[in-house]
């Protein structure tokens, strides 16, 4: 496993791969599906196409312009990742903490 931060995000983006977003997933008691994929892609593009992570509203809505308004919702999104869906998303994607994020 690569070097993590205390909160568990990577250190180096570029240690990201799909068998490290498993045991990411693991580690947060999280059992992936299609939808978390999807949604991690995403928020990978996110980052690389605008070099910065949204916040949580934006985030939102990004994801309701690109994959749907039943997917850019928040209850959607927090039956994925029940203790919080950008934070989770991030780390999971190998991207840093969200700097809204507690």
């Amino acid at each position: 496993m690569p070097e993590t931060t205390d909160q568990g995000f990577l250190v180096h983006l570029t240690d990201w791969n799909e068998t490290i977003a498993v045991q990411l997933a693991e580690q947060n008691h999280i059992a992936l599906s299609p939808a978390h994929w999807e949604i991690i892609h995403f928020i990978r593009d996110y980052y690389q196409q605008y070099k910065h992570l949204p916040n949580a509203r934006v985030f939102t809505k990004a994801i309701a312009k690109t994959l749907g308004e039943d997917k850019g919702n928040s209850r959607y999104l927090h039956a994925l990742f029940p203790d919080g869906p950008l934070k989770y998303a991030c780390k999971l994607a190998g991207l840093p903490k969200p700097p809204t994020c507690l």
